[in-house]
């Protein structure tokens, strides 16, 4: 890489927000980091917050990223047959130097073929459905496999940011910005994955939300 690095992220209607604006907060004090939001055009995208966020290109005036980020969120249904989206995914790949995602957007990367045969993670309502894109499951919060890097649900995206840029710049430089932006976590519970939280509210949250979320994606999946 060039004393700038180029990071892009893919935006589209239904991204969690959090997914996004985490890791970007991180990337961007990286030294040299030069952040880029991309969508199918330059209209605001609605959040699952309540709030929109404005891209700064369109898939065919993005730069070339170093860093191709792909957040996760209920958006990513519909825009996993969406040709347009999956293209500019399969294009950026192409060049990068790193290919990440960041909750649920692994199966973005897997519907553009970079998954296959690759160790990966996502939000834990949906391990179970990445050997649908080739992918085979690693329950840890960051996973690296060659260039592509994925990471879990939500929040696990400063930990894939963090871990990136002590890859690329050194660990004292991610040991900063960790400071900087002071990530220091001190959950109030202790239950943030199914694999500590109590059975019942695992249960009850599947239950609600995930069980049915699941299956969705199972089903866009599944069209060819």
């Amino acid at each position: 890489m060039t004393d700038t690095t180029t990071i892009v992220f893919l935006l589209f209607p239904g991204i969690t927000q959090l997914d996004f604006t985490a890791p970007a907060q991180a990337l961007s004090r990286m030294p040299g980091a030069i952040l880029s939001g991309a969508a199918a055009n330059l209209d605001p995208i609605a959040t699952d917050s309540g709030f929109a966020i404005l891209p700064t290109h369109d898939f065919a005036s993005a730069p070339q990223a170093d860093i191709l980020c792909i957040p996760g969120g209920h958006g990513v249904t519909d825009a996993l047959n969406d040709p347009a989206t999956i293209g500019f995914i399969a294009r950026q790949a192409a060049g990068a130097a790193w290919v990440t995602s960041i909750c649920t957007g692994a199966f973005l990367l897997g519907r553009a073929g970079l998954l296959r045969g690759k160790r990966a993670t996502t939000h834990w309502g949906y391990t179970h459905l990445l050997p649908l894109v080739g992918g085979r499951h690693e329950n840890a919060r960051v996973v690296e496999d060659g260039q592509v890097v994925t990471s879990g649900g939500v929040t696990s995206g400063l930990d894939f940011a963090l871990t990136l840029i002590a890859r690329i710049k050194g660990d004292a430089v991610a040991q900063a910005i960790q400071l900087a932006i002071e990530y220091d976590p001190a959950p109030p519970f202790p239950g943030g994955h199914p694999d500590r939280a109590p059975e019942a509210v695992t249960a009850g949250l599947k239950a609600r939300v995930y069980d049915a979320a699941a299956a969705r994606m199972e089903a866009a999946l599944t069209i060819l």
